[in-house]
């Protein structure tokens, strides 16, 4: 194994490694993913190969990042934007009691930015249409079956597959990870536009949503699930989401909603609404609990 590369960056705002990097976490077994007591580590796809990063925390507001693999140099140079440094929360005012707790209670919450679109859009297609325990299953499947293991020292991690390796996964390999026809369509069809779709992080905000959007399969739920996480899109709301207008509705005007009613509840975060939404979870608004949980499905069984 060789040496790592490193570099020490500083940031001049509150950090909190965890919640700002929560997002590209997809479970608490998610393969990619590794939080310890003293780092975290993320494995991730870049166009030169695979990489390995692990950030810790260094004295002085300073965050040393190591990283391996061919695409090593890739990923310290989007350290900054991955740690929220290109977040700009300029315009944002809460409107709201509940936003005003959540902002105070999420000191260090930062929007990050992977700066990588196919390694989220892959998660966010998985996580089409079924319960989150579903699509992690997926999510572990693919990348343990069919993805590169991580370089560096960290055992069982592993990377996303990348687009070639997604185009050569056999029929019944999608049916045995729990991918039902749908959402195998639309990574094949993502996967054989990978290249151009990463130009939605340059294009940014809707235009860069609209870029994701002329993959068949990709909606706006999709769209706004990466913009969040590839460019750190502070107003792409995941319009579509099962729970989100009752979550949002709850907390802001007392009641459920539908989509319409949710993006006018969010009108007075023009600009900001998926930050708005962030503060919200961190004020610990959740949907309310009543009747069974839906049942995960099991394509494997069918």
């Amino acid at each position: 194994m060789s040496e790592p590369l490193t570099r020490d960056w500083h940031h001049d705002y509150p950090l909190d490694l965890v919640r700002v990097l929560a997002p590209l976490r997809r479970g608490s077994g998610d393969p990619t993913t590794r939080v310890e007591p003293d780092a975290l580590w993320w494995a991730s796809t870049t166009s030169l190969g695979p990489a390995t990063l692990r950030l810790r925390r260094a004295s002085g507001g300073t965050v040393r990042a190591s990283a391996w693999g061919p695409g090593a140099e890739a990923v310290l140079e989007g350290v900054p934007d991955l740690l929220g440094a290109s977040d700009d929360a300029s315009g944002f005012e809460p409107a709201h009691d509940v936003v005003t707790r959540g902002v105070k209670a999420a000191n260090g919450l930062r929007l990050c930015a992977s700066g990588r679109v196919w390694d989220v859009l892959v998660a966010a297609i998985l996580e089409q249409k079924v319960t989150n325990r579903e699509a992690w299953r997926s999510w572990r499947e693919l990348c343990r079956r069919f993805g590169h293991p991580a370089p560096g020292p960290v055992e069982e991690l592993w990377t996303v597959p990348d687009p070639q390796q997604v185009r050569q996964i056999r029929d019944w390999e999608w049916h045995r990870a729990g991918i039902d026809g749908a959402r195998r369509r639309t990574l094949l069809a993502a996967a054989s536009s990978a290249r151009s779709l990463e130009k939605a992080v340059v294009l940014r905000g809707e235009e860069g949503r609209n870029l994701l959007r002329k993959i068949p399969g990709i909606g706006p739920w999709t769209a706004a699930e990466v913009a969040q996480r590839a460019w750190g899109d502070p107003d792409a709301v995941s319009v579509g989401d099962f729970h989100l207008p009752t979550i949002v509705g709850t907390a802001l005007v007392g009641h459920p909603l539908d989509d319409e009613g949710m993006l006018d509840a969010l009108s007075p975060y023009e600009g900001h609404r998926h930050r708005a939404v962030r503060y919200l979870a961190a004020a610990g608004v959740n949907r309310p609990r009543h009747g069974p949980r839906l049942p995960a499905r099991d394509y494997r069984a069918f």
